[in-house]
């Protein structure tokens, strides 16, 4: 019998464990992307045979899918020495948390890597920062903003921290002397960021449909699993929010399908890393196609129904991956 743990950062307790000096707790839209994430990985992980299922668990999110067993830290305990405690009593950890502050590498640098489900330490940190992922793919002739930064017909510049999530701290502006000025600012007041690097990167915004991938990815392949609609909104003071996507939306004889497979292959090439599920977000620009946004090494809300809809278990192909790296490893 396998025992696999499953640790997804708000509902396992590592926000309120880190919040520390603020006591912040996660928001309970986060908190339920959260949830969502680590019940869906649980249900696929539940389907396999000879399986046994942890989740990690707080007092936020108690309650685990049937069949799992719930764990919780030890008082005073850390995320990081949790997830090292549970990486000792189980074949597999699939952890879920972001890249801000390096988590997502710490949690790692804490597993054997023979027992992560997930990408590497070189990809994870080269997907990490902004400016580390769109320089590796323009380097590889894959288009990113950085390809728009002396183009006239730009209009607007975002600003965000290198190492966020999603949509957290970004701000749109209608000129780069206005997206130079909020970056000064956050740098002088990075002491009450969410952000503590306080490194924050200045990008073109580029027009066009907000999409993302979602990747198989394995010794430098990627298999496209789907290509997704994503929900975002500025406000009247530019701040940006991300309200959703829309799972596997183009069909596979939509012309920007086979695009956007040859596309995810080339990142998966020059990021040979990257293993398991991994989503890619990118924006489809009426003249130059696609062009990449970040990589996202983890799992990401369009996990969520996604191996029911492909008729496919996503978790069993995770695991293969990683047997697939340790082998060649060993090889």
């Amino acid at each position: 019998m396998k025992r696999v743990f499953v640790y997804e950062y708000l509902s396992g307790g590592g926000q309120m464990a880190s919040a520390g000096k603020s006591g912040d707790t996660p928001g309970g839209e986060l908190l339920a992307m959260g949830r969502a994430m680590r019940d869906a990985i649980v249900a696929d992980l539940l389907q396999l045979e000879d399986y046994d299922v942890s989740v990690a668990a707080c007092e936020l999110a108690a309650t685990v899918p049937e069949a799992a067993s719930a764990v919780m830290p030890q008082p005073r305990e850390s995320a990081f020495d949790f997830v090292a405690r549970q990486a000792d009593a189980h074949h597999g950890v699939w952890v879920v948390a972001p890249e801000t502050d390096g988590l997502l590498s710490q949690f790692q640098r804490r597993v054997d890597p023979a027992r992560w489900l997930g990408c590497d330490g070189p990809s994870t940190a080269v997907a990490s920062g902004k400016r580390s992922t769109l320089t590796r793919l323009a380097e590889a002739g894959v288009s990113t903003p950085l390809a728009f930064e002396n183009a006239p017909e730009v209009t607007r510049w975002v600003v965000k921290p290198d190492d966020g999530a999603g949509a957290v701290d970004t701000r749109v502006h209608a000129s780069l002397e206005a997206a130079l000025a909020d970056a000064a600012q956050r740098t002088r007041s990075r002491s009450r960021s969410t952000s503590s690097s306080g490194a924050w990167v200045i990008e073109p915004w580029v027009e066009g449909e907000a999409l993302s991938l979602s990747l198989m990815c394995s010794a430098g392949r990627s298999e496209l699993l789907s290509i997704n609609r994503q929900h975002l909104l500025i406000d009247t003071q530019g701040v940006l929010s991300y309200r959703g996507v829309d799972v596997n939306v183009l069909p596979p004889d939509d012309p920007r399908t086979a695009t956007l497979a040859a596309w995810a292959a080339r990142i998966g090439q020059n990021v040979p890393g990257l293993c398991g599920f991994v989503g890619v977000d990118l924006v489809w620009h009426a003249q130059r196609g696609p062009v990449a946004i970040e990589i996202n090494p983890r799992v990401t809300c369009a996990y969520v129904g996604l191996s029911r809809a492909l008729g496919r278990n996503l978790a069993a192909e995770v695991i293969a991956a990683q047997r697939r790296r340790e082998a060649g490893r060993d090889a």
